[in-house]
């Protein structure tokens, strides 16, 4: 890696309209991906009654800030026309930042490393696939919310 860029995470999830095109055009417009883990399919984990989501995690090599990744995720939404109305509502695009090297962030609108991402199989399972000596704390598969179902690449 080259002097000043960190290794960062990105999760994305889409349940509404064409979910594979939404992650495809975000992963497109992100600089500095250097992987891509396999797509997932996953039932919603909270929130209201809805369609079931597409995931990905991207990782990056980056010389951007925690903060500025956090502006990315929110102009990809944007892009995608993602509407906030109900918390944990469906999306065209939810994208969190997930981990940023060693970084910790505890802000108001951004907690690094992301506080619920060990709870989520929707998360830590393609998280895995791209570093599988990965070790997140308090992670159990068998607990963690939200079956995953392999769709293979995006």
């Amino acid at each position: 890696m080259a002097a000043g860029t960190v290794r960062a995470f990105l999760g994305l999830g889409s349940n509404i309209g064409d979910r594979r095109a939404a992650l495809r055009t975000a992963v497109a417009a992100m600089p500095d991906v250097v992987a891509v883990s396999p797509l997932y399919e996953t039932d919603p984990v909270g929130g209201p009654e809805q369609d079931p989501y597409f995931n990905v995690v991207v990782e990056l090599e980056t010389t951007a800030t925690p903060r500025q990744l956090l502006e990315r995720c929110r102009e990809l939404e944007a892009a995608a026309d993602r509407r906030r109305t109900v918390r944990w509502g469906p999306r065209t695009l939810d994208v969190d930042v997930l981990l940023v090297d060693d970084l910790v962030v505890d802000d108001d609108d951004l907690v690094v490393p992301h506080p619920r991402m060990h709870l989520r199989n929707f998360v830590m399972v393609p998280l895995l696939d791209l570093d599988p000596a990965l070790v997140v704390a308090g992670y159990d598969p068998a607990t963690a919310l939200g079956q995953v179902r392999s769709l293979g690449p995006l």
